[in-house]
């Protein structure tokens, strides 16, 4: 699996994680969420560098512009809720990708232990596509492995890019064995440490919540 880390770049990225995590400005929701979709916008423009192109004329008032154009748009697939925006920010820049919607969460036995179940799936056929998954936190990984699994019944995609703001070393170790080798992983940040509830530390909280409000369980 290739990684890019957008924390080892000199990038405007990083700004805006920074508001992510930052607990003196990370409760304006509408921020956060505004954040969230940059982040997805920076990292459809890199992802992008990779997609295959075409040389296309475009006609002008003037006259004839070679330039070159995607041959294809990606499938955009996100986990929600919490992958919403940043999901909006992917689709801000493939605006005429196919979208994917994949409802995964928690079931807890104990505090500390919990198994993830997909309930919803909204998906096109992605065979032979090139898929964009997203989900703000990488956590455990279970509920990436487990989306990229319930993909699988509409087809097999031919390129997988997984797109993540914050990332546990735990978590990509766990995605790195269970997905295609040929899989890229587009990252914030990647944080070493996490809680025996799965919360990344230093992390930024709960996304989804920041993003939407708290939920009732």
């Amino acid at each position: 699996m290739e990684i890019y880390n957008f924390s080892t770049y000199n990038s405007i990225y990083n700004q805006f994680l920074s508001e992510l995590r930052n607990v003196d400005v990370q409760n304006d929701r509408m921020r956060f969420r505004r954040n969230l979709q940059r982040l997805g916008e920076l990292t459809a423009y890199e992802i992008s560098k990779t997609i295959d192109c075409n040389t296309v004329n475009i006609e002008t008032p003037l006259g004839t512009a070679p330039t070159l154009l995607p041959s294809e748009q990606p499938v955009l697939a996100t986990i929600l809720r919490a992958g919403l925006p940043l999901q909006q920010g992917l689709l801000n820049y493939f605006d005429k990708a196919d979208n994917c919607y994949i409802s995964a969460y928690r079931k807890h036995s104990t505090k500390e232990k919990f198994d993830v179940e997909i309930e919803y799936l909204a998906s096109p056929n992605v065979s032979n596509k090139v898929v964009v998954l997203n989900d703000p936190m990488l956590a455990s990984g279970k509920s990436m492995v487990l989306a990229y699994k319930a993909l699988l019944k509409k087809g097999v995609p031919k390129k997988i890019h997984v797109v993540c703001v914050i990332a546990s070393q735990e978590g990509v170790d766990f995605i790195a064995k269970h997905f295609p080798e040929n899989t890229s992983l587009w990252v914030g940040a990647i944080d070493i440490e996490m809680t025996k509830e799965s919360y990344i530390v230093p992390g930024l909280g709960d996304a989804g919540d920041l993003a939407f409000g708290s939920k009732e369980d």
